[in-house]
């Protein structure tokens, strides 16, 4: 049995649960919870977990007693473990309420193969697993989600290098630091090549991040342990004052989310020059000041066309950005890879100078948006479609590129332009602005209601027809 048609009958067993009214997010919170168990014995590491909460004592429950058992379990692991254990368990509930449902997804774990899965690695059962949540647009998790050939792209572009400190400051379930650790393993022999303290080094400092939602938070913690890694993931804002301490980086990765700072919200960080209601200008002013000032350390980050021009704080930030970095290159991306279509979006590569002013003296960009079909479920994205990009971005002369998509922009003809970096593509006035996005939680409570309303009318009118129907 292959790691997909395993992650095919897990998700399968999602139907389950339809009668306790459980989302698919919340679907794959609980398979963690369950699957942490299991994994740890078939991997011989369940040393880390109490013997009474071992994966044989769960399995060996029944009914109301199983029920009993699994909440109390989550509720001690959460409370009394240590280390990576107590974080995954934190904070977490069950929501399966008939005994019944609980006991036949356990049991049909247990009768997986997982000698075949092992063989494939258990990691990147848990990431296929991830890949469907995020796919199926009823999950809700897509928004977040980046097509993992984009982000093999950027960690290949960025080529993060053994000894350096990779972060990402709004990290998800840790796709984009997975990737750069793959790509280092696929170079060193699964490590094996390293002295064995830069072995341990790449384990356990390498790869860091930061997550604001505490559920994908613990996701991003099991999709770390499964894959060997023991950097910190800090459960957090990096956008509040706790981000201030996140700095020194070599390279960072990241797709930060969308969407505008509403009332109510923490405060922005008071170490931003040009604070925003912008999201993403606010990340993008932690990045480039979370490098190390050394002409080395790097960045690819996507962000929406609105960054490159935004007026006001936005220019200043864009100023800021090509005086402490050499932004090198834009990479203009075709529509319909995220989940809202319409939605623009680009890459942004730089590098961070050794000074804080002139580093940026040119802009090469590449147009990957005009002409091309928009991607979805029926045309998926695929590493082809990245080849001229990627042999323009690699030429040892760049200008030597014959690529009609490839141009160059002076930092003189981006000062003309009032520092936009809305360049390389003829504006787009359809462009569905991230800030115009409404936060998914809240256009979901929105449709509800409307449903509601559409409901209650039609009861009335119902009532009335009956009540005429009796005055007959």
């Amino acid at each position: 049995m292959t790691n997909q048609e395993i992650v095919a009958k897990l998700w399968n067993l999602c139907n389950v649960l339809r009668d306790d009214g459980i989302t698919y997010h919340q679907y794959v919170t609980e398979l963690t919870y369950i699957l942490f168990l299991k994994m740890a014995k078939e991997t011989d590491t369940d040393s880390q977990i109490p013997a009474e909460y071992r994966w044989d004592k769960l399995a060996g429950q029944q009914g109301t007693d199983l029920k009993k058992f699994y909440n109390r379990l989550l509720n001690d692991l959460g409370e009394n473990s240590t280390g990576r254990v107590r974080e995954i368990y934190s904070g977490a509930r069950s929501n399966i309420e008939e005994p019944k449902n609980l006991e036949k997804i356990i049991k049909s774990i247990d009768d997986l193969d997982w000698y075949s899965a092992k063989e494939e690695g258990l990691g990147n059962l848990y990431e296929g697993l991830l890949e469907k949540n995020a796919n199926e647009k009823k999950s809700g998790a897509g928004q977040y989600f980046t097509p993992r050939v984009l982000i093999d792209i950027m960690v290949k572009l960025i080529n993060p290098k053994v000894g350096e400190v990779c972060n990402d400051p709004a990290c998800g379930t840790f796709g984009f630091m997975i990737a750069a650790d793959r790509y280092i393993k696929d170079q060193t022999d699964g490590l094996l090549d390293l002295p064995v303290d830069v072995q341990l080094f790449q384990k356990q400092k390498a790869f860091t991040g930061c997550e604001l939602v505490h559920d994908t938070h613990r996701l991003a913690l099991m999709n770390a342990m499964l894959h060997d890694i023991e950097g910190e993931i800090v459960l957090g804002d990096t956008l509040s004052n706790a981000g201030k301490s996140m700095k020194g980086y070599d390279v960072v990765l990241t797709n930060p989310p969308f969407g505008t700072k509403k009332g109510g919200e923490r405060t922005n960080r008071d170490d931003l020059v040009y604070p925003s209601s912008n999201k993403q200008l606010n990340f993008l002013q932690h990045i480039y000041r979370s490098l190390k000032s050394d002409n080395q350390a790097r960045a690819a980050v996507v962000l929406p066309d609105n960054v490159l021009f935004a007026d006001g704080d936005g220019a200043n930030i864009r100023e800021d950005l090509m005086d402490k970095c050499n932004l090198h290159t834009i990479l203009r991306l075709p529509t319909g890879i995220f989940y809202a279509q319409g939605v623009k979006t680009n890459v942004l590569f730089f590098t961070r100078g050794a000074t804080d002013k002139g580093n940026t003296k040119q802009v090469w960009v590449y147009d990957l948006r005009t002409n091309m079909p928009s991607f979805g479920k029926t045309t998926p994205l695929k590493v082809e479609h990245f080849a001229g990009f990627m042999q323009a971005y690699t030429a040892q002369d760049r200008s030597s590129v014959q690529d009609e998509r490839w141009n160059l922009f002076t930092r003189e003809q981006i000062t003309e332009k009032g520092n936009s970096l809305d360049v390389g593509l003829i504006r787009d006035d359809s462009v569905l602005d991230y800030e115009d996005l409404q936060d998914p939680i809240e256009s979901g409570e929105e449709v509800v209601a409307q449903l509601e309303e559409a409901v209650d009318l039609i009861l009335s009118v119902v009532k009335e027809l009956k009540s005429l129907g009796g005055g007959k």
